[in-house]
Order: C-alpha cells, then sequence, then structure tokens
C-alpha cells in the first residue's frame, strides 16, 4: 500500500469522527513537555506484519526500532544497525546491530530476533510483504550480525529497512492476538495501555534507556485520532492538542492566533493513472498520442488554485519534487492545450473520442467534476462507478478500470518507482514492461552509489513522462500548525511519518 494521504480536501470522507480525551496538551517547557498530535487515521494493527505507513507511523515508529532510519531531509541513516554494507553485486546486505539494546519487556535485541522478524514478514501476507521480494534468506552472524541474500538487487530495500519492513518484534510476543493492541518493541517509547483508548488516543511514555533519547525530546506523547478537520482545529485553539495538519483555508486564522504554520508544498500526488498503455482493455489506450492527449487536456495551474486553494502545486510528474528523480525541466512537458489534444486524439483515429469508466472513490469526488469536464472537452466521456470505501484496493487492482484517479503520498524515489511502475507495483496494474525502462530500473537497482542512481532515476522519470505513462496532475501540500513550544522539522524531503519530526522550542 501506498502511504496515506495526509490532506483534508482527500481524506476528509474517509474517516468518521473519533473523540478525543479533554484533557489539555502540556505546554510547558522542560522535562515535562508533552507533543499532542492530532492525526486523521485509526492504527490498524501494531503486529509487525499488518504495519500501514502513514499517519499512524507516529505511533508504531515510536514503539518498534527500525533497522535504518531516515532524517528529516531523507537521507538513510544508523538506526538499530549501527552500520550496513552491499557486496560488490549487491546482492548480500550485511548488517550490524548496536549492543546494548533491549525490548521494553526487558529481552535482548539479538540478531535472532532480526531474523525472526524479516521471516515472518517475508511469509505471512500484509501491506509489507512484497517490500522484501528480492530477499532469498536471512541469515544471522553471531548475536548482532544480520546478512540478507537477496535474489536480485533491490534499490528500494535499504528504504524498506527504515519503514515497516525493518522493524523488529520481541519473537516471544510478536505472533500472539495481543500484538495487535500491545506491541512489544525497542523504541524509544512504549504504549501506556492505561492511558490508552484504541481508535481515540494513545499515550506513549519515553524510556528513559533507549540508546538514541536525546532525538526524542518529548517524554510523552498523545496522538488523537480527530478525522474531523474542523474538529481538529477546534482543539489545537482548546489547547487540547498542540500541532496537527489543517486545511489552507483555515491557516490565516491559527496564525493570527499565534500558532507556528509550516507549510510542506508536496506530501501526496494526485494522478489519473493510465493503466492499461497496452490497450488490452481500452485500446485507445495504447496508442501514445492518445495518452499525450489526456495529459494536455487538464488546467493543471487552475486545479491548484481554485479545488486546492493554493495548497499544492501542479505537476507532471509522481515523483516527490525533493527526491532523486525530480527533474524540473519535465514540467514543461504537457502544456494545457484541448485544441491539440483533440488533435491528437483524431491523428490516432479516434476523431468521435471514446467513453471510459473510472471508480468514483471517497477521496477522488471533489475532483470528480473537473476530470470529467476536462476529458469531455477534448471528446472522451467519462462515466464514474461507485465503489464503497472497503473495497477500493481490490477495486483499483481488479483490472476493471483501464484509467483510475488516485492521491498516494509521496515516498523515496526507489520505492515510488517501485510503487507506480514495477510490474507488481501497485500502480501498475496491468503490469506494464518496456526493455528500455526495464534496462534503467535494474541499473538504478544495483547502484551503490547514491549521486550516479540519481542520475539513472532522472532517466527512469523522463521515459515515464515522455511515454504518458500516467496524466500526473498535482502535488498536495500539508500545512502544519504547532502551538508555541513545539516546532515542525520536516520540509518535504521525507514524508515518514516520525516523532522526530517535532522540536522544542524556548517560550
Amino acid at each position: 500500500m501506498s502511504r496515506t494521504v495526509p490532506v483534508a480536501v482527500a481524506t476528509a470522507a474517509l474517516l468518521s469522527t473519533t473523540a478525543c480525551d479533554d484533557q489539555p496538551a502540556d505546554a510547558s517547557s522542560g522535562a515535562g513537555r508533552t507533543l499532542s498530535l492530532a492525526i486523521i487515521g485509526t492504527p490498524n494493527s501494531f503486529e509487525p506484519t499488518q504495519l500501514i505507513e502513514g499517519q499512524q507511523t507516529y505511533i508504531w515508529d515510536s514503539v518498534y526500532d527500525t533497522l535504518l532510519t531516515q532524517d528529516n531531509k531523507g537521507q538513510l541513516s544508523a538506526g538499530a544497525a549501527e552500520s550496513w554494507s552491499y557486496s560488490d553485486d549487491a546482492r548480500t546486505l550485511t548488517l550490524r546491530l548496536r549492543a546494548g539494546m533491549k525490548f521494553s519487556s526487558g529481552t535482548p535485541v539479538t540478531s535472532a530476533a532480526v531474523k525472526a522478524t524479516l521471516d515472518r514478514m517475508r511469509t505471512t501476507p500484509g501491506p509489507n510483504q512484497t517490500s522484501l521480494a528480492a530477499v532469498t534468506s536471512v541469515e544471522t552472524d553471531g548475536d548482532h550480525g544480520v546478512v540478507l541474500k537477496l535474489q536480485r538487487p533491490d534499490g528500494a530495500l535499504l528504504y524498506a529497512l527504515s519503514g515497516a519492513s525493518g522493524v523488529i518484534g520481541d519473537p516471544k510476543t510478536m505472533t500472539s492476538k495481543a500484538a495487535a493492541l500491545n506491541p512489544v518493541g525497542s523504541g524509544p517509547y512504549t504504549l501506556d495501555k492505561s492511558a490508552t483508548v484504541n481508535g481515540s488516543v494513545y499515550v506513549l511514555k519515553r524510556r528513559d534507556d533507549y540508546w538514541n533519547k536525546q532525538a526524542y525530546p518529548f517524554p510523552t506523547v498523545k496522538v488523537r485520532v480527530i478525522a474531523d478537520r474542523t474538529a481538529s482545529v477546534n482543539a489545537l485553539k482548546a489547547g487540547e492538542v498542540n500541532a496537527g495538519s489543517v486545511e489552507a483555508a483555515q491557516v490565516g486564522a491559527l496564525e493570527s492566533s499565534g500558532f507556528e504554520v509550516k507549510h510542506v508544498e508536496a506530501t501526496a500526488a494526485g494522478v489519473l493513472v493510465l493503466a492499461d498503455r497496452t490497450g488490452s482493455k481500452l485500446k485507445p489506450l495504447g496508442d501514445l498520442r492518445v495518452r499525450k492527449a489526456i495529459n494536455m487536456a487538464f488546467d493543471r495551474d487552475k486545479i491548484v488554485k481554485q479545488i486546492l486553494q493554493g495548497g499544492g502545486k501542479a505537476t507532471a510528474q509522481v515523483f516527490n519534487p525533493k527526491g532523486q528523480a525530480y527533474d524540473p525541466a519535465l514540467e514543461k512537458t504537457y502544456t494545457y492545450d484541448p485544441a491539440r489534444a483533440k488533435k491528437l486524439l483524431e491523428e490516432a483515429g479516434y476523431a468521435n473520442g471514446f467513453s471510459v469508466s473510472m471508480p468514483s472513490l471517497v477521496y477522488t469526488k471533489p475532483f470528480e467534476p473537473t476530470i470529467t469536464q476536462s476529458l469531455k472537452d477534448i471528446g472522451i466521456t467519462v462515466k464514474w462507478e461507485t465503489v464503497p470505501a472497503q473495497q477500493t484496493n481490490s477495486a483499483l487492482i481488479s483490472k476493471k478500470y483501464p484509467m483510475f484517479f488516485t492521491m498516494d503520498g509521496l515516498n523515496t524515489t526507489p520505492i515510488e518507482v517501485r510503487n507506480n511502475f514495477n510490474p507488481a507495483g501497485t500502480r501498475n496494474v496491468f503490469g506494464t514492461t518496456d526493455k528500455r525502462f526495464d534496462a534503467l530500473v535494474a541499473q538504478a537497482n544495483s547502484e551503490t552509489d547514491p549521486a550516479k542512481a540519481a542520475k539513472t532515476y532522472r532517466e527512469i522519470n523522463a521515459f515515464t513522462v515522455e511515454n504518458a505513462w500516467n496524466a500526473p496532475v498535482f502535488y498536495v501540500g500539508t500545512y502544519w500548525v504547532t502551538k508555541k513550544g513545539v516546532t515542525y522539522l520536516g520540509d518535504g524531503s521525507s514524508t515518514f511519518s516520525t516523532i522526530r519530526q517535532f522540536g522544542v522550542t524556548g517560550q
């Protein structure tokens, strides 16, 4: 699964309002400060194999150590593994665990625990199983050495090990039913079960014996689920929470009330996925001219201004603008030109246009009138078919819909390539392959020099844009609001939801 989109316009309809407790957030300075954070989604499970990356990551990433971590600039750094190295052929990854780590139960963290977690994740159906698809075996080397053998180089693996696929579970407890709500990890916090109300508020207490305690300045963290955006703003104003994301229209009033506001311009992408690129189900999509015409149908700047209220950015790319693959020059590839689009359709043999059915999802509804009109203006008729929220993912991967609109959270470049374009990727529904593209991906996966890999990733991006594999429309940003004493440290370089994104400021 791609990360949950942390944007009001796309998510307000996804979730029902959930009450939060009414204790005020601690705004004091020093050792007693509490971070009280509002999120919009209820965690599904804390069992390692079922973890989902999104805003619920704020909770499980605080309870579990991950083998590697990402800093706020998106750079990989040491986590539970203090070092890591690849073999020359990039098919053997060796990690060295730091000594002295313990689970909250007091049990030492060893290479055997890492192996047990990774093996369970590889063999248990769940949202992160495919992240470890390249791993053929996990071996231990003493108490602190872990060796992963790969069937092929995988450029996304290190980043996966900094996320849900890299958590370390306690082998004694992670297979129990209790693990879903009462996780045992070696991370900086423990879940305070006595103060936690599942689905409403999750209270985390910092461990004094944690190896990297200085990276977590808040002794207590309260994560409150508040799905209703108005309720979230009211909770901020009332002092019930001291950090949360809000809509663009709410920023001015909060700023004038003394809140600090930081705008991350791009945290998700709104993309019309042109999934059937060979035309097996919808013949016109097999023609490059048709796919290019669709890209020319959207007045992206107007959509950002009117629908997103300026809280985003027009784009023709699916990659994080702060990531390795992004190329500003590619933004000029498709300008808004309905007349040229109609001409391309005519050249492709579709002077009278064609019709297409697309899934109407809870988060697509605000955009459906604009998408419908934009495509109608060039001769394409859209019929929207309502899909219940719980069937969203199954509908998108069913191959029923040759094209569909989605909003996916941005990620690191290798993972974005995997999710969007690999044959088994969640957004490459029809399994599109191309010799040139596959060669570029293999080259990027084998490259251990980040600078050389970045060059290849830009070539991958250029290929997908020029061949119109999708029709990206916009990036959606996030406005983070924090009360005095708390600050948001991210800038969009990393979209991984971690408590390390928040820091303490002076009163």
